[in-house]
């Protein structure tokens, strides 16, 4: 299971991460409040590691008379022999004075303005040495807000660098590099918790979970993408504070769900959200349902065919994920029209907008994938229809490569379908006239009791 995620690393960058922890005495207490400091040699990183892009900006920066680091996510997967998905620079300049050093950057958000710099199709993201509010001078709410409830609706009062990595999420995601001088500065413990193998949260779990939510969904992914532990103390506030989710926007909720589920670890991180208590917060229908053998089990070959396309680099689609996510409240929805006498594609019809409209309360599913969904699943009815020349119309159907893949997961969750997936397999094989005798070897569809037109008989002559 583990060898196959694209983000397990090997043992021989864990033994490498142990000598640095020893070298560093980082197995020891610390008694500094300072950055442990990884001199060039003492790790794996070099200059040549990052994007031409992030050595750009990270130059850029310097030369105008900023401080600036490769921070983050990126250091933690360089650390571990793993190849960053992006890079990410952390300045003492303000968002203005960012922008006004790069010619292609923009200001982007309200909450936490960060600057977005563009070097062709790659995007660094630069963001300001973060302060604690409680370093705020006054009471400027574009600067510094708080809910009631301890939810950061603003924040951007900046600092030093040293604030900066005590306001980071994660201990593994608090360590700076400086490319100029090949030296990283981790101020968290970061380089033990590598080496330990554990995601341990920043401060007071539940201080942190409450200033934003979605630290939580962050801790299940990395827990899930890097198959770490988490620290007792960061996980046991989780399962009180899951209901903080519901105060998220459904916009910002369904972007957190492409991350969790498309990363590449998605069964990992369903299993973790699970055990965590988080699905339900995400996908409220679906989570009751998960009693049900035949649901596990669909759920769970979605998500491990999911992994397995992302790690060969085929394609795929968030409308694929959330049709298999939101089909057992389908099917559960289903009934209620079915009970009422509606036909079978009416029922199947009414319950996939039922099960989108609840579930776009949660994360806001744009109209382009809903639209798909449904097509996948309106045509796992037509697909059974293969007489005459239904076959060719399903078979010609924009969505019917998805249908298709979406009947053959049924099945792979234990459905009976009766040979359907093997007979639409086939069908996609063989030549035109082969299909054709396919078609007329099915048994003829029951006729049913259909009413017969009454011919009219003509006018009686009426005698004058």
């Amino acid at each position: 299971m583990l060898d196959s995620r694209p983000y397990f690393f090997a043992p021989d960058t864990l033994s490498m991460l142990r000598r640095i922890a020893k070298k560093l005495g980082l197995s020891k207490k610390r008694k500094t409040s300072g950055p442990h400091i990884v001199p060039p040699g003492s790790h794996p990183i070099e200059p040549a590691d990052l994007s031409r892009a992030a050595s750009e900006v990270v130059s850029g920066l310097e030369q105008a008379g900023y401080k600036a680091y490769v921070v983050g996510g990126c250091v933690r997967d360089l650390m571990l022999g793993l190849k960053p998905k992006d890079f990410d620079v952390a300045t003492d300049a303000t968002p203005e004075q960012a922008k006004v050093v790069f010619r292609r950057a923009q200001i982007i958000g309200r909450r936490f303005r960060i600057v977005h710099v563009r070097f062709g199709r790659e995007v660094i993201e630069v963001t300001t040495f973060r302060a604690h509010h409680t370093s705020s001078p006054g009471n400027d709410k574009n600067l510094s807000r708080q809910s009631k409830e301890g939810m950061l609706l603003r924040d951007n009062v900046f600092g030093s660098i040293d604030e900066d990595a005590s306001r980071r999420d994660f201990s593994v995601n608090a360590m700076y590099y400086h490319p100029t001088d090949n030296t990283i500065y981790d101020y968290a413990d970061g380089l033990k918790d590598l080496e330990q193998k554990t995601l341990r949260i920043i401060g007071d779990a539940a201080t942190r979970y409450r200033e934003d939510p979605v630290r939580m969904l962050r801790a299940a992914r990395f827990a899930a993408k890097l198959d770490f532990e988490l620290d007792a103390k960061t996980f046991a506030p989780i399962a009180e504070c899951a209901p903080l989710l519901g105060d998220i926007s459904s916009a910002r909720l369904f972007d957190e769900s492409l991350k969790l589920l498309m990363s590449g670890a998605a069964l990992a991180t369903y299993e973790q959200l699970r055990q965590l208590s988080l699905f339900a917060e995400l996908f409220p229908q679906t989570a009751p349902l998960l009693d049900d053998d035949f649901y596990q089990k669909l759920i769970s070959q979605a998500m491990r065919n999911t992994d397995a396309r992302i790690n060969n680099r085929q394609r795929v689609t968030p409308a694929f994920i959330y049709a298999a996510l939101l089909w057992p409240a389908l099917i559960e929805q289903r009934k209620h029209y079915t009970d009422k006498g509606d036909s079978p594609l009416y029922a199947l019809q009414q319950a996939g907008s039922d099960a989108i409209q609840q579930q776009i309360k949660r994360t806001a599913i744009p109209r382009r994938f809903t639209t798909m969904m449904k097509e996948i699943w309106e045509l796992q009815a037509r697909l059974n229809r293969r007489n005459g020349q239904n076959a060719e119309r399903v078979f010609s159907h924009p969505r019917f490569r998805a249908a298709y893949d979406f009947l053959l997961l049924r099945e792979q969750a234990g459905e009976q379908t009766q040979g359907l997936g093997e007979w639409w397999t086939l069908y996609q094989e063989v030549d035109e006239d082969e299909r054709e005798a396919m078609v007329a070897a099915l048994p003829r569809p029951k006729s049913g009791n259909k009413r017969r037109r009454s011919r009219r008989k003509p006018k009686a002559d009426h005698a004058s």
